[in-house]
């Protein structure tokens, strides 16, 4: 077992699903996996105890706002991620891109690198591919991505191929840039809904070679699922087999069954937490809106399925008054509970892969509630 091995335990003999382990420094991760999101060194009302106790094996930090606040410098001085943030198991950092193209009021892009504007102060900034691997670096996860450009939709072909070319561009300087052995370094495909630009782009990175894993950036941008199911599947597939592919700012759960079916291995959104915020849960009949009124006297847990510490201790109607009532605690209980149905979702689908019932357990899905509304 070497550092930053992808094994690949089990294929299901009729979807591209598999199961995997990738080993990282901070412990192994098993696949297909869910991410939980900790933007800026947190999970969202949710401690690192209670992470463990769900059974969270890795989380995600974005550079961005690290980077914005408190700053490289600092978390580097505390020892890193792990240590900063009291998170003793696997990280990966996103680099930020996303949030560049997202979320800044101001940008300049050359093929040299971005300027953007802070959404803290206004101040002004510039990355490059290389200044962008020195944060990583010293922000210290398991796992870096490279910095791409990250495309809307819609957008024209023209624009993406564009982008496909620039990003290919930054991917082999990142590479070049990045030296910590320590970390692994994902390069990180785009080609928008085109599929002939996202295998062009995949083209691009292993032609440049040595990247442990891949991820698959620019869907869940806008587009209809069904149209980013068009081409997942070919582009998951086109990457090497030997290495872990992660569908970047991906959780609604029918797409994590689906996309699992078309050989990704893992996964991260701030859905489950921000739609704990909003008042909502996850559950095996769908979507519940705890702020509705029918669960003023239902105290019931939130899922007669659930096997969570939160489904075990409150109900509905308790959580009801939490949420209606601007309590912390319901945005901490409502967080745990659909984090640990992602993950309970991707354990069981690692059991359906390894007993060769992976169509059957996706079949089921679809025909379940649980399948509705998302």
């Amino acid at each position: 077992m070497a550092l930053f091995d992808f094994d690949v335990l089990a294929q299901d003999p009729n979807t591209a699903a598999r199961r995997g382990c990738f080993h990282t420094a901070h412990g192994d991760i098993q696949t297909p996996i869910f991410m939980p999101v900790g933007t800026a060194a947190t999970v969202k009302a949710v401690t690192v105890p209670q992470l463990e106790q769900l059974g969270a094996q890795i989380i995600l930090n974005n550079s961005y706002h690290l980077y914005l606040r408190p700053g490289a410098d600092v978390v580097q001085q505390a020892g890193g991620l792990h240590s900063f943030q009291n998170w003793r198991h696997p990280i990966l950092t996103d680099s930020g891109g996303f949030q560049i193209f997202s979320l800044a009021k101001t940008l300049k892009l050359d093929p040299d690198g971005v300027d953007f504007t802070s959404i803290v102060d206004g101040s002004h900034h510039r990355w490059t591919p290389e200044s962008n691997m020195a944060l990583q670096e010293a922000l210290g996860a398991d796992i870096a991505m490279q910095l791409d450009q990250c495309t809307p939709y819609p957008a024209t072909k023209e624009f993406v191929a564009k982008a496909v070319e620039l990003s290919a561009n930054w991917a082999q300087r990142c590479k070049d840039a990045h030296s910590r052995p320590d970390q692994a370094l994902f390069g990180i495909v785009q080609g928008g809904v085109f599929l002939d630009l996202r295998l062009e782009s995949v083209e691009r990175l292993e032609a440049i070679g040595g990247f442990p894993g891949y991820g698959i950036g620019g869907y869940s941008v806008g587009e209809p699922h069904e149209i980013m199911f068009e081409t997942l599947g070919s582009v998951a597939r086109a990457l090497p087999a030997h290495k872990p592919r992660y569908l970047m700012g991906v959780g609604n759960p029918s797409t994590l069954v689906h996309a699992v079916a078309e050989g990704v291995d893992m996964f991260d959104c701030v859905l489950p937490t921000r739609t704990a915020r909003m008042g909502t849960a996850f559950s095996s009949t769908g979507r519940m809106n705890l702020r509705n009124a029918c669960y003023t006297r239902d105290y019931g847990p939130l899922d007669e399925q659930c096997s969570c510490p939160v489904c075990q201790h409150y109900s509905r109607a308790y959580i009801r008054h939490l949420v209606n009532t601007k309590e912390i605690l319901g945005s901490t209980l409502l967080s745990l509970h659909n984090i640990h149905y992602l993950l309970d979702l991707m354990s069981r689908a690692r059991a359906a892969i390894e007993a060769g019932e992976y169509a059957d357990f996706v079949r089921r899905w679809d025909a379940s509630p649980a399948s509705d509304d998302y």
